[in-house]
Parts: structure tokens; C-alpha cells; sequence
């Protein structure tokens, strides 16, 4: 039986281009929003989905040992979870700069927004985030 705290790590299963079912491994991505609770990981998973739409070549990957997402090869944006808040990484103090004015009443450091389920990034904030750092990587 399980304990109230444990997680369980599922393999999905899909079909396969020959047509026969294939077991897929879980992402250390999704193992990692496994462990996070139920609103955070509403949160994160929010942010998940508009990083997806907003940039179809994305890659979600680990960066500094945390769920992250790449382009190019390149660290995109980073999130995690801690208890008292949520934490977003652009990897870039100048992406946090250019958001600044739109995040006032959130905690800012030098590459790093906090917020919570309850105060969440709004997206304009997160659409101007995700685009300041794809021009970075463009070089642009």
C-alpha cells in the first residue's frame, strides 16, 4: 500500500509507427513534477503548456539539476519548487530587467522570478519573458 507521501513513476504506453505498443519512460521532467504538490504543480504545468505552444522546438531537458526547458540546444527557461513558493529561471538577468515593470509585487533576483499558485506569473509577463530569451539565443 502506498504511504501518503510516496510517488509512483508510471511508463506510458503508446503506439508505435509499426503499430505495435511501445512502453515510453517517463521524462525527468515529469518525475520531477511528480514529487511537487497539487497547486504548485498546476502552476508549473501552466507554464509548461504555454512554453510548448509558444515555442514548438522546444526541448524540456535538465539544466543545474532542475526541469528546464532548450532551444537550440540552449537553456530556455528553468522552474522548480520549493515549499513557500515557485521559482522561475530565465538564465538571463536581462530577461528578468525587460520583464521588471510587469512584475512588481513579486520577489525578483538577478535571474530568478518567485511567485505562487495563488500570485502567478501573468502571461504577458511569461510572453515577454520566453521572447526576450529566444532573441538572446538568436543572437538578436
Amino acid at each position: 500500500m502506498l504511504q501518503a507521501n510516496e510517488v509512483v513513476l508510471v511508463e506510458s504506453v503508446g503506439i508505435g509507427r509499426t503499430g505495435l505498443p511501445f512502453r515510453q519512460r517517463m521524462s525527468s521532467f515529469d518525475e520531477h513534477l511528480a514529487t511537487v504538490p497539487g497547486p504548485q504543480r498546476a502552476e508549473l504545468e501552466r507554464i509548461r503548456q504555454f512554453v510548448r505552444r509558444s515555442v514548438p522546438d522546444e526541448e524540456e531537458a535538465t539544466s543545474y539539476g532542475m526541469p528546464a526547458f532548450k532551444y537550440k540546444k540552449r537553456p530556455l527557461l528553468g522552474i522548480g519548487a520549493s515549499k513557500n513558493h515557485l521559482s522561475m529561471f530565465p538564465f538571463s538577468p536581462a530577461a528578468v530587467d525587460a520583464v521588471r515593470d510587469q512584475l512588481v509585487g513579486f520577489e525578483l533576483a538577478k535571474g530568478t522570478v518567485r511567485f505562487t499558485p495563488d500570485q502567478p506569473i501573468p502571461d504577458l509577463a511569461l510572453e515577454e519573458l520566453v521572447r526576450h530569451r529566444l532573441a538572446e539565443i538568436e543572437g538578436r
